[in-house]
């Protein structure tokens, strides 16, 4: 057994310490979670003591303390820490000599593939601004963030360079394109375009040829805690993707975040923290959700480079060939999205692979069934379940709930870190107190180190969304009396039928508890009277079965008759989601309309 999941012999009565408590131990002066106030564009602001300055910094500890151990694995090949080292480095000489400098924009729009982290720290070492741009785009999608950030390099992989080469000539600002993994040879641009496109092997070669690559020093640039770091575009369920500008603070303090949210878990429950040195296995993730969204960018690449976890790369989701690289790989952290991990847990072919080595399974984006933290218990004897909250506004998880803190809350997403503030505000801005435990509910508001400074290029909704230093969420929430928050519903996918409010996720938690159900998705259907009326679509679990008729009773007897969908289609295919796990409202609606 890991010494980081080793259960001691006699358990403590839990929690030994209350959350105010271990977090005051935690941050205590000479701790690791050390706490410092600094001036962030002239308000004072908690941070992490002991964050990463910089991703440079991040970059250099990782290649010093992990070089000749594995870092990316993708089908057939394998990169070390070092290797990778070498091509980032080979990559960033190659954007420079392409006349990218600091604060110039490099579009990244690819799978996940093994050159994704290289061209984003690449950039980064250059002082430039990592953007990553939604590789399920559309070409016109492509196009647009391009434009919109107005990137001067942009790398892809084969498939999207095809579907953005007959747009070149609509984007100026852009001089050069590099492919990787081309369908076919790289000709000539559209004409009109006044750049050049070249491949990724004829730079620096592919992933077999990293680790012979000459080592080089680092680019050098000056680089401070407040630069601007990435540019990462929002999911745009809804209007046009916006691009959150965060800062190597942001990133830094995040990846902090998620090392405190483990130890925590420890200390909570009265252990003492496992010794790094003492780990025998080498920490490895499945990489199931795009490095392109906030999540896969800065809480998990940056976080396996901080932390020295293998990091294995899947070409597209595909349950039972995840199963087969968990077991191959010795992976110890899955998930993505609770979709992935029920798929993981209810696969028919799951006995015949060996998952033992699992230590956590996690995912966000999404509601997820209080019963599902129950079943990766019994599934995965040795993995901890873990969930969150966040956004790209946030780089990342903003609150972190796990292990027994989440098997006592499951509904709940997690309390912030120390260094981070919540309230839930009335239209108005102003708190909402607490009524007993809990405040009401209202608009989540937040702040903290990790959110990020403003949209690209859009000021009216920066003004609309940053206001005081706060970042207005757009999500409706409930804080409890120790901190924990729990989120009811976006602020726009709420209905209002004969003058009730219907919370869309708190239905959708409803039917998620069906025991035959695997995905939900809630949505209003207009009504002559009412003005709306809820209606839902789900797909069932393998080899099992619902009615219509039994999923409204099922609802009916849990919440109010009023929230009953007065539909409930179901169907085969799964539910349409964009890349981070959000449902696609619009799109929900439209098929709802085809099937009813």
């Amino acid at each position: 057994m890991n010494p980081d999941t080793a259960a001691p012999a006699t358990a403590p009565t839990w929690p030994v310490m209350t959350l105010a408590q271990a977090h005051a131990a935690m941050t205590a002066p000479g701790q690791p979670f050390e706490m410092a106030e600094v001036l962030v564009d002239g308000r004072a602001m908690r941070v992490w003591k002991n964050a990463p300055p910089t991703l440079r910094d991040v970059f250099v500890n990782s290649r010093a303390a992990f070089g000749a151990q594995t870092f990316l694995v993708y089908e057939g090949e394998r990169a070390s820490f070092e290797a990778f080292a070498r091509a980032t480095l080979a990559f960033a000489e190659q954007l420079a000599a392409m006349g990218v400098v600091k604060g110039d924009r490099v579009g990244v729009a690819m799978r996940n593939l093994p050159e994704w982290p290289v061209a984003v720290l690449a950039t980064l070492l250059l002082g430039g601004i990592a953007t990553p741009i939604n590789a399920w785009g559309t070409g016109p999608e492509l196009a647009y963030c391009l434009m919109d950030s107005g990137a001067k390099v942009a790398v892809l992989d084969g498939e999207r360079w095809d579907r953005l080469q007959p747009l070149l000539a609509t984007l100026p600002a852009l001089q050069r394109v590099v492919v990787a993994r081309p369908t076919a040879s790289v000709g000539s641009p559209a004409s009109g375009a006044s750049f050049k496109a070249c491949s990724w092997d004829s730079l620096i070669g592919p992933t077999s040829g990293w680790a012979d690559l000459p080592d080089r020093p680092l680019p050098v640039v000056d680089l401070f805690p407040d630069d601007d770091a990435t540019l990462l575009y929002t999911s745009g369920t809804t209007g046009a993707a916006k691009g959150a500008l965060g800062t190597h603070r942001c990133s830094g303090n995040t990846l902090m975040g998620s090392a405190f949210s483990v130890a925590r878990s420890f200390v909570r429950r009265g252990e003492p923290l496992p010794d790094p040195a003492a780990r025998t296995v080498q920490r490895a993730l499945l990489l199931a959700i795009p490095l392109f969204h906030t999540t896969g960018c800065q809480v998990i690449l940056f976080g396996a480079l901080q932390s020295g976890t293998k990091l294995v790369l899947m070409h597209r989701w595909e349950p039972e060939a995840a199963m087969a690289l968990i077991q191959a790989e010795r992976v110890t952290s899955a998930g993505g999205v609770p979709t992935i991990a029920w798929q993981l847990i209810e696969h028919p072919a799951r006995a015949n692979y060996d998952l033992s080595s699992l230590e956590s399974v996690s995912y966000g984006g999404a509601p997820a069934s209080a019963a599902l933290v129950q079943r990766i218990g019994e599934a995965f004897p040795l993995a901890q379940p873990g969930t969150g909250w966040g956004m790209t506004e946030t780089s990342g998880t903003f609150t972190h709930h796990g292990a027994e803190d989440y098997l006592h809350r499951p509904d709940s997403a997690g309390p912030a870190m120390p260094v981070a503030e919540m309230k839930i505000a009335d239209d108005g801005g102003l708190s909402l107190p607490l009524i007993g435990k809990t405040t009401e509910v209202g608009e989540l508001w937040v702040r903290g180190p990790n959110v990020v400074k403003r949209y690209w290029n859009k000021p009216e909704e920066t003004a609309a969304t940053f206001v005081d230093g706060w970042l207005r969420t757009g999500d409706l929430a409930r804080l409890d009396d120790e901190g924990f928050l729990t989120i009811v519903d976006r602020k726009k996918d709420m209905l209002i039928r004969g003058g009730e409010n219907i919370y869309c996720a708190e239905v959708e938690a409803v039917l998620y508890r069906h025991p035959a159900v695997m995905d939900a998705g809630v949505i209003g259907q207009a009504h002559a009277t009412l003005g709306e009326e809820p209606v839902a679509l789900v797909t069932l679990k393998p080899d099992m079965s619902a009615t219509e008729a039994e999923l409204r009773a099922f609802v009916r007897s849990q919440i109010a008759g009023f929230k009953v969908p007065v539909r409930i289609l179901i169907q085969a295919d799964p539910l349409p989601r964009n890349p981070t796990g959000k449902l696609m409202k619009k799109t929900l609606k439209l098929l709802f309309e085809t099937l009813a």
